[in-house]
This record gives structure tokens, C-alpha cells and sequence, in this order.
């Protein structure tokens, strides 16, 4: 099988660039009559010369998650096990450089703690983080992390280091049904700029992390890039490309994008190329319309006034009360954490908002029984 790394390489990103701003209004307006989009019409629907359809754009998005989801939006909520990390992403607040941060592995009866609150706030769907320090936490930490919070969880999803086949496998066979890993860039030069050192330099290992997961069996992988690291254009042209590889060669395997822009954190870094509010909204609506079928998720990085805005244009999956730090449901632990959140509002408030809004919050809608053998 092709490689989603080998489909990367056949791109000039300048070329792609110059061929998504030569874009007209024409190339726009075929694009939203097409009754199957292509990534051409993905180019068009990214392109400034979408700018004065985005209403339009707003209203299909929307129209297609309804039929594709109904009114229902998944919520999760993340889980910081350690913020010890051996790479040197200057980006990121947990870069093993950033002398100031307060370092934190969490013990095996702090991760059920903390796993114990968001049981008690209604969650069933979690997201388990770590700092990519594998003398911190390895993969047999991840195993007994996984299994002593699995009994309060109906889905356990796992945002960590990039692993081999095998330990995505084991990772499966402990309770783990997603993975999410972004590429952060898909700009190679730049993502090799950007990662000083540390094993995530490796961009190809990195970009084949999606495809390992779900050979290993994860239900679902989610993917997506940092926005204001690379060319907005590009960033989001190259994950919609890699979200409709994984769809096309991994049909057993539900997809879901994500949309982070850059927040604060330890270290100061600024956008490189920082991304509106407007492109954002754009970014979700043209994903959409491509990609009927991919859950779109929004996270606490951006602002309680966007992420109302946003949720009428085809987010399907959503987090709240949020925290990025170790210990930080339990205890408010002084641990650092990975950037700071925008939307501080109770997973209670949420789900207000979303009754408000005609949208129903869904706590759980998985079970892992469907994933024992012989079910």
C-alpha cells in the first residue's frame, strides 16, 4: 500500500500554494454545486476567493454534520499524566529547554484521582496525554495508567508519544480504542526547524503514526496541524489530504480532525504565521464539506464567544473544563501546563450552552464490551 508519507511527496508546496491563490469565484461556486468534492474543490473552498461565500459555505457545513450526526455533541476531556518531556519543540510548552516549568509525573492513585473527577462531572470519553519523555513514562506506564481508569470510562483515547505497531497493540488490548497525534507542520524544512532535538525530530516516523494506529485496530485516529506554524493554505490543504488518505485506506477506521491554533505557553513562542478567526471558520467549513464523515473537534484553546459561533458549522466533538497541567482536576496541582485554556467554563455550563443552542451533549456513546474478542 502507498504510504500517506510517499502521496506527501509527490507536492511542491509552492506550487500548491500559487494553485490554491489562483483560485476564482467560479472555481468557488462549482465547488459548492459538486455533489462529491475533490481536494481541487478543496483548494477553491481554502482560497481567498472563498472569502465571500463563507456564509454560504457556514450554511452547507452545517446542514451535512445534521445529517450525517444529527444535534448531538461529543464531549471529552483530557487527562495530563506527566509533563516531562526530552524534546526541544520550541513551540511547546512542555520543550524539555523551557528551564522554568514545573515538571510532574503523576503516580498510578493521582491518574485515578484525577480520572474520578471527570467520572464524577458525567464523562465516559477521555483523552490521555503525556510529555514525550519515555524514561517518565514508557509504554508499560501507559498500560497500567490505561487499566486503572479504564472501569470508569466507556472510551479511552491516548495523545502521546508515537509508537511502533506492537505498542499501539498493547495499548488496544488494555482498553485504548483512539488515537489522536498531530503532525503539528506538514512543512518538512520547517517542521525540522522547529524541533531542535529530541525523538521527534523524526518527521516521517511522526507522519506514519496515523497509519500504525489503525492497523493496530484503533476505532478511531485523529489527526490535525498546529495552526500558525506553517503557511495557513498549505497546513490545512495537507490535512485534509491526509484525513482523506486514512478514510480511503483505512475504512474500518472512524477519522476526526481537529483545528488547534497556537496559545500562550512556557516560552513565549509566537505564531509564524498566525490564523484568523475568519480563516478558522473557513477551515472547519471547507473540511466539512469535503469530509461529510469526519468528526470535527474544538478544544478549550479557543474562546467561549468562537467556540459557540463554531458549533453551528459542523463540530461534532468538544471538550470543557479542561485542564493541561498534571494534578489539575484533583488538586490544582503547580505543575505546568502544556498552553493556557480560553474557554474556562464548567463541563455543567457546556452543556447548558449546547441545550441553548438545540444540541444534545453526549456523554457516552461507546462501549469498549464492542471491542472484546469474539463480540
Amino acid at each position: 500500500m502507498t504510504t500517506f508519507a510517499e502521496v506527501l511527496e509527490q507536492y511542491d508546496k509552492e506550487e500548491l500554494l500559487a494553485q490554491i491563490m489562483g483560485k476564482t469565484a467560479a472555481d468557488v461556486e462549482n465547488a459548492l454545486c459538486a455533489e462529491q468534492r475533490d481536494m481541487e474543490d478543496f483548494k477553491a473552498l481554502i482560497s481567498p476567493a472563498a472569502v465571500p461565500y463563507l456564509e454560504n459555505m457556514a450554511q452547507l457545513a452545517h446542514e451535512s454534520t445534521l445529517r450525517r450526526f444529527g444535534n448531538v455533541i461529543q464531549m471529552y476531556a483530557p487527562i495530563y499524566m506527566s509533563n516531562e518531556c526530552s524534546n526541544g519543540c520550541v513551540y511547546c510548552g512542555f520543550n524539555c529547554g523551557n528551564t522554568d516549568v514545573v515538571r510532574k509525573t503523576l503516580t498510578l492513585d493521582e491518574i485515578e484521582e484525577e480520572a474520578k473527577v471527570l467520572n464524577q462531572y458525567g464523562y465516559r470519553h477521555v483523552l490521555l496525554l503525556t510529555g514525550e519523555d519515555m524514561d517518565a513514562f514508557d509504554n508499560d506506564d501507559m498500560v497500567w495508567s490505561i487499566r486503572r481508569v479504564r472501569p470508569l470510562f466507556s472510551s479511552i483515547c491516548i495523545e502521546v508519544y508515537p509508537m511502533d505497531v506492537d505498542g499501539y497493540k498493547r495499548m488496544v488490548d488494555a482498553g485504548v480504542d483512539g488515537l489522536t497525534i498531530y503532525q503539528e507542520t506538514y512543512d518538512r524544512p520547517l517542521y525540522k526547524e522547529l524541533h531542535k532535538y529530541g525523538r521527534k525530530r523524526d518527521f516521517l516516523w511522526r507522519l506514519g503514526t496515523p497509519e500504525r494506529g489503525a492497523e493496530a485496530g484503533m476505532r478511531k485516529v485523529g489527526i490535525g496541524a498546529l495552526l500558525g506554524l506553517g503557511n495557513f493554505y498549505t497546513e490545512v490543504f495537507f490535512t485534509a489530504l491526509h484525513a482523506h488518505f486514512l478514510f480511503k485506506n483505512f475504512w474500518r477506521t472512524q477519522v476526526a480532525v481537529s483545528f488547534p491554533r497556537i496559545r500562550p505557553a512556557a516560552g513565549g513562542f509566537q505564531p509564524l504565521f498566525p490564523v484568523s478567526d475568519a480563516q478558522l471558520v473557513q477551515a472547519i467549513c471547507a473540511m466539512r464539506l469535503l469530509l461529510p464523515d469526519a468528526g470535527l473537534t474544538i478544544s478549550t484553546r479557543e474562546s467561549a464567544e468562537l467556540r459557540d459561533h463554531l458549533l453551528l458549522l459542523g463540530i461534532t466533538q468538544m471538550s470543557a473544563g479542561s485542564s493541561t497541567a498534571p494534578g489539575g482536576y484533583a488538586h490544582h496541582d503547580a505543575s505546568t501546563g502544556q498552553f493556557n485554556i480560553n474557554d474556562d467554563r464548567t463541563p455543567a455550563e457546556i452543556a447548558q450552552m449546547l441545550h441553548s443552542h438545540g444540541y444534545e451533549s453526549v456523554w457516552k456513546d461507546w462501549d469498549p464490551a464492542f471491542m472484546e474478542k469474539g463480540a
